[in-house]
């Protein structure tokens, strides 16, 4: 459907029979209603909108619903191989990719569900929960660690089917020809998936658009989030490359927003949050050369003492001070509990001897001290960087580093690094981030650094993710992020320190949690947390992968960004139809999203 005809229609679901009730766009509201309740639309109303969205109104069920009913049935039994697929878990209106939180969530299966297919269906469903007083939840990839995309007794927006991707040569925002140059781009439907947008921008038209290192993201939910890739050190943040988008606000009219129509929203949506400020049908997103080759960089020392890994951990700061801080480099290097260090990069712009030769220094530490420490790899190996995501010829042939979505029909690109694996139905004991500042990495910071880094691998393995920390960008990717919502933080930063970890899922059919553990453990990640602190007390935190927990969110979050958000917030939705755990304006509301607390 034309783009002009798509929202013109989208407008017209405001006034379709059945879908107008008592509440305007601006009303105040103290409270949603619940199934049950005296408020609560009647059959006719649900049918008016199954009719307004074209049939497309389901009824959720709750992922593991057969093994509800028997652990041991055959349905059960198959279910399990699907909860290690997260192409499956996806397209469940039920699902959610991680299995929830300990004393914090669990999966909540909404009343109802508009499995919506074009920005009509989403603005007959955000006019109808408004209308009706419904909590309202959106959800595209289902990733949220948070919770965010579902929670029961609501009315879901489900973006999956609108996944639609078009490659542009020459893209100029709509109102802004002749005022602005074209440039490459790419138009990304809300529910598409980061594996489906690099097949089409790098696989098969050679351009690079920065995303998820997670293939099975939704793009929606990582741009709003900020989002970092494994080469976010070269193009900076995800969020950043966003020029335009289409989104339906809380009084329901489709938007489309870019630097003369709205710039404030589309401002907002760049590391605002997901499912705070309305539904995003549509993005639109500058695409970047591609380099050459990348690569992949393992190596593990382990220290034979704890004073051995004292001097592991010092050889290693001074390392990354010389040779790590730019944009050659990207993902992380665990400093472990069990005093060893191992690394487990990407590098782009070099070849795999100039990578080895970047670690020479600290692999020549190591070597000087035989008794001290033992030494695995390294490793490094390159390839095209236009195949780096074509995982299609990779299907069946038993490679060890990506798995695939099994089904029959499914596209051949859909599959997942195996180092994401232990993602899927995981069920969250803890969880922290901190942006840690390069000035850290000056000469007289170091030792400080290193004791921090060692003070808390004493409590949990520390997770450095250089890919998650801009200093070191080029200025113009440095310059972009500083015009995005997200905490101006991770501009100085050099990693973002990442602390966490989980267990089986929390399922039916899984063995219990054991939750005297868990929570030990989640005391554990605490303590580490509070070890590192000191080297970053404004640091910052970045909102998709955090401590569900924060008091300080919107400071961690945002930064000085933060009041901004909220003007933001209280024009395009003064009355909280969107809410979302340690979202914009979520303090306003109880936890669970009903009840106003003003």
């Amino acid at each position: 459907m034309h783009r002009r005809a798509l929202l013109k229609s989208a407008a017209a679901s405001a006034i379709l029979p059945g879908l107008v009730a008592a509440l305007p766009a601006g009303a105040a509201v103290s409270s949603r209603v619940r199934p049950g309740d005296a408020g609560w639309p009647d059959d006719a109303a649900w049918e008016g909108l199954k009719q307004a969205v074209g049939g497309r109104l389901i009824k959720p069920v709750a992922l593991t619903a057969p093994c509800e009913i028997d652990p041991k049935a055959p349905a059960c039994t198959d279910l399990f191989k699907e909860l290690a697929n997260p192409y499956y878990i996806g397209d469940q209106a039920g699902g959610t990719q991680v299995s929830g939180w300990l004393d914090a969530w669990k999966p909540g299966v909404s009343a109802w569900a508009v499995k919506a297919a074009s920005t009509a269906d989403v603005a007959a469903a955000v006019n109808f929960a408004r209308n009706h007083n419904l909590r309202l939840v959106v959800k595209g990839g289902g990733h949220s660690y948070q919770g965010t995309s579902n929670a029961a007794d609501s009315l879901l927006v489900w973006t999956r089917t609108m996944n639609d991707i078009t490659v542009h040569d020459a893209f100029t925002p709509k109102g802004c020809e002749g005022k602005v140059a074209p440039v490459p781009a790419v138009s990304i439907g809300a529910g598409a998936m980061w594996a489906d947008a690099y097949n089409a921008v790098t696989t098969k038209a050679g351009r690079y658009v920065q995303g998820g290192g997670c293939a099975t993201v939704g793009v929606a939910g990582l741009i709003q989030s900020g989002g970092f890739g494994s080469f976010s050190k070269r193009y900076g943040l995800a969020a950043a490359s966003l020029i335009e988008a289409e989104i339906v606000t809380a009084d329901g009219i489709a938007r489309v927003v870019n630097a003369r129509h709205d710039p404030e929203l589309l401002w907002a949506l760049k590391g605002g949050g997901g499912g705070s400020l309305g539904v995003v049908t549509r993005l639109t997103l500058k695409t970047h050369d591609l380099g050459a080759t990348g690569g992949g960089f393992d190596l593990t020392v382990k220290a034979g003492s704890d004073d051995a890994f004292r001097r592991l951990i010092a050889a290693f700061v001074d390392l990354a001070a010389a040779a790590l801080i730019n944009s050659n480099w990207g993902e992380s290097v665990h400093v472990g509990s069990s005093n060893q260090i191992r690394v487990s990069m990407v590098f782009q712009g070099l070849s795999g001897a100039q990578a080895k030769a970047a670690w020479k220094p600290f692999l020549d530490f190591a070597a000087a001290s035989p008794a001290d420490y033992t030494v695995q790899g390294p490793s490094a190996a390159s390839q095209p960087m236009r195949d780096w995501w074509n995982f299609a010829p990779l299907r069946g042939t038993g490679a060890p580093y990506v798995k695939f979505d099994p089904r029959p029909g499914v596209p051949a690109q859909h599959g997942w690094w195996e180092g994401d694996s232990d993602q899927v139905s995981m069920y969250i004991h803890g969880y922290e981030s901190l942006w840690l500042p390069a000035s850290l990495l000056a000469p007289d910071q170091r030792a400080r650094l290193a004791a921090g880094l060692y003070d808390a691998s004493r409590h949990f393995s520390v997770a450095l993710h250089f890919n998650k920390g801009l200093a070191g960008a080029p200025p113009e990717a440095i310059e972009a992020a500083r015009n995005a919502a997200t905490n101006p933080a991770v501009l100085d930063a050099f990693a973002l320190a990442i602390i966490a970890n989980g267990g089986f899922p929390a399922y039916p059919g899984y063995p219990a949690p054991n939750l005297p553990s868990a929570r030990a453990e989640a005391a554990r990640i605490d303590a580490a947390t509070d070890a590192l602190r000191p080297l970053a007390p404004a640091g910052g935190s970045y909102l998709s992968e955090s401590n569900y927990f924060n008091k300080s969110w919107a400071k961690a979050y945002w930064g000085p960004n933060h009041p901004r958000l909220a003007a933001a917030k209280s024009r395009y939705d003064p009355t909280g139809l969107f809410t979302v755990h340690h979202g914009v304006g979520s303090e306003a509301w109880s936890p669970d999203g009903f009840t106003h607390l003003g």
